[in-house]
C-alpha cells in the first residue's frame, strides 16, 4: 500500500503527528554528462561563463531548491532543515559532472526528497547556464545514495 493514499485512494498527507522527532540525513545525487565542447571549458574544478561560475550558481540553487521542497512536491512536508551541503563533482574522464546534496534535519520525517530536488536543481541550474554552449547536456541517474534516521537506514549498494 502506497503511504500517501487513503482507504479511498485519495492522496493524503501521511500524519507524522505521533513519530518521535529523530536526527534524519540523506544524501542524493545527479549525473551531469557533458558534450565535448563544454567539458573543453571545465578548469581548476569550475566551468566559467558569461552568467558567473556554473558550479557556484548550481550549488545555491540546489540549496534553495531543497528548502522549497515542499512547495514542489505536493505531499511533502515542509521541513527545517539543519544543513544542506551541495558539491559539485567534475569527473574528466567520462566527461560527466556528480552533484551530491546531503541534507540533515531533525524531523518526524525524512529529508530524502529535499536532498533529491537539491541535486535536481542544482543539475536543472548547471543545465540552464550551459545551454548556450550546448543543448547535449544529459542529466541522468538522480538516486539516492543513503538515509539515517526514522525507522529505517538505506544505503544503496
Amino acid at each position: 500500500m502506497f503511504s500517501h493514499l487513503d482507504a479511498q485512494n485519495r492522496p493524503s498527507m501521511v500524519n507524522v503527528g505521533d513519530k518521535a522527532v529523530t536526527k534524519r540525513t540523506a544524501h542524493a545525487v545527479a549525473v551531469v554528462t557533458l558534450p565535448a565542447e563544454l567539458a573543453a571549458l571545465l578548469r581548476d574544478g569550475e566551468i566559467a561563463t558569461k552568467k558567473g561560475p556554473l558550479f557556484q550558481t548550481a550549488i545555491l540553487a540546489g540549496v534553495m531548491g531543497a528548502k522549497k521542497t515542499s512547495e514542489l512536491i505536493p505531499l511533502c512536508h515542509p521541513l527545517a532543515l539543519d544543513d544542506c551541503q551541495i558539491v559539485v563533482e567534475p569527473n574528466a574522464a567520462r566527461d560527466a559532472i556528480e552533484i551530491h546534496c546531503r541534507v540533515q534535519t531533525h524531523a518526524r520525517t525524512g529529508v530524502e526528497m529535499e536532498a533529491m530536488t537539491g541535486a535536481t536543481v542544482a543539475a536543472l541550474t548547471f543545465y540552464d547556464m550551459a545551454k548556450a554552449v550546448s543543448h547535449g547536456i544529459v542529466i541522468k541517474d538522480v538516486r539516492l545514495r543513503e538515509k539515517t534516521g526514522g525507522k529505517s537506514h538505506y544505503q544503496a549498494s
